[in-house]
């Protein structure tokens, strides 16, 4: 297990229409991701935060332990690597709480914008992580024309609810 430590998050979440057509050069990672049952902020036994499991382009899978703490556009994250038994071990108590999406990810002016396809419902999502919560962030062209709204303060679109509660109706 490796501590990777905390960090101020601060990122921006809209919705999209559809899946936009990416450039050239995207780079995809298949998610699944469980919600553990406990609200511990100070847990080593696991029983918070999520637990996810990313597969890279090149096949190669690497599993994680994170807790998310704060509501809107800034937000704490401590994140730990996991061993894939740690992982396995832990995925049964994410029953009912999990959530599997498809990230693109593309590195444009400075930003790297993320995509998420969720394969459970139908909705599309498109996050930024900003170096402040200020900082301006406009649209690639590939991106512009299917952004429907913002719901980086809605909390009914963070990826625990949807895991727990499905789409909003």
């Amino acid at each position: 297990m490796h501590i990777m430590g905390t960090m101020q998050e601060i990122e921006r979440v809209w919705i999209a229409r559809a899946m936009p057509v990416l450039p050239a050069g995207a780079v995809i990672w298949k998610i699944q991701q469980g919600y553990l049952p406990e609200h511990s902020v100070h847990d080593q036994n696991f029983r918070e935060g999520r637990i996810r499991s990313v597969e890279f382009g090149d096949g190669t899978v690497e599993y994680f332990h994170t807790i998310k703490q704060g509501q809107g556009v800034v937000r704490q994250e401590t994140e730990q690597s996991l061993d894939r038994a740690a992982f396995e071990r832990l995925w049964p108590l994410t029953q009912g709480k999990r959530i599997r999406k498809v990230r693109h990810r593309v590195s444009e002016v400075g930003l790297t914008w993320e995509v998420d396809e969720f394969l459970d419902f139908p909705l599309v999502m498109v996050e930024v992580e900003l170096p402040s919560e200020h900082a301006p962030c406009d649209f690639p062209q590939w991106l512009a024309a299917d952004i429907v709204r913002e719901v980086s303060h809605d909390p009914r679109y963070r990826n625990h609810a949807l895991a727990v509660h499905g789409l909003p109706k």
